[in-house]
């Protein structure tokens, strides 16, 4: 990777951890997704318009079903991605869900495509679930488990991860092709999926609007920042991906687990910050021996 491409994985890791921990801030659910999305279409649309005058007219049925494709995974993922920081810990639930969508990959390619995995392969898997147990509690959570509370709050926790990882892996490779091999605009096919997240999203609004305008008045500046700074972020990875294999900035991506570990341990005060740093530390490193072997 070089390093152009290695800096903006790195930045758009500071960014997504930011983000993350003002939605979790939010305590919203998919409301709050609506919320940012319609201020995400007011914000960047002098740029999504500058950018598609000439370009959006030239898709096709292929482009525009990517974009939808698009659009459903992210929307999937932002409401389980809330959910579980409703439930659980952001340092459980930001860095399972970063670390599991590259090892899911490794092994679904494992299991059903016929690949094969080195040493250092299986060195990176053995990484990622040393830095699960680490993040959900450690040695901690066993001298714990008479506290069935605290224990289910990890459950919820690592599930809520997980799942969220599933939907991670699949967005990055719909947006990784479209934008590598159908050379799509990194910023379009994320602008104009928003439009797709807004459709899908408007029926948890227009159910109840009284609830809806309250929530506005109590999150909308929280929708503000994750409007404006979340597709920064990921449009410096999709950038990331066109000059470099997305088998290699999906791992670096992990980069964010860090931040998020030092940054949401601080600001949210959530308990054994040193074993979910080194937790994350080993998830991180994990998958880049998986992205290498």
């Amino acid at each position: 990777m070089s390093l152009t491409a290695f800096s903006l994985v790195v930045l758009a890791g500071l960014i997504h951890a930011c983000w993350n921990i003002a939605a979790k801030k939010a305590a919203g659910d998919a409301r709050f997704v609506f919320f940012t999305c319609i201020v995400l279409m007011l914000v960047w649309a002098p740029l999504g318009w500058w950018l598609g005058r000439e370009e959006v007219p030239r898709w096709g049925a292929i482009e525009w079903g990517f974009v939808v494709a698009s659009g459903v995974l992210h929307v999937v993922y932002f409401v389980v991605l809330l959910r579980g920081y409703r439930k659980a810990d952001l340092t459980v639930v930001y860095p399972l869900a970063r670390g599991s969508g590259p090892l899911l990959s490794s092994l679904f390619a494992i299991a059903f495509l016929g690949e094969h995995i080195s040493a250092l392969g299986a060195l990176g898997i053995a990484g990622v679930v040393g830095g699960v147990f680490l993040i959900a509690g450690g040695p901690g959570l066993l001298r714990a488990a008479h506290d069935p509370k605290a224990r289910q709050r990890v459950h919820k926790g690592m599930a809520y991860g997980l799942l969220t990882g599933v939907f991670i892996a699949g967005y990055t490779l719909v947006d990784g092709y479209a934008v590598k091999f159908l050379l799509m605009s990194p910023i379009l096919i994320d602008y104009m999926g928003n439009f797709v997240r807004l459709l899908l999203l408007a029926p948890s609004v227009l159910r109840d609007l009284p609830t809806a305008r309250q929530l506005w008045r109590v999150q909308w500046r929280y929708a503000l920042l994750v409007a404006v700074v979340s597709p920064v972020a990921y449009v410096l990875v999709l950038y990331a991906m066109q000059q470099a294999p997305l088998s290699h900035v999906a791992p670096a991506r992990e980069v964010s687990m860090l931040f998020a570990a030092l940054i949401g341990g601080h600001l949210l005060g959530e308990g054994d910050r040193f074993a979910r740093i080194l937790g994350a530390l080993c998830i991180a490193a994990g998958v880049t021996a998986l992205a290498l072997g």
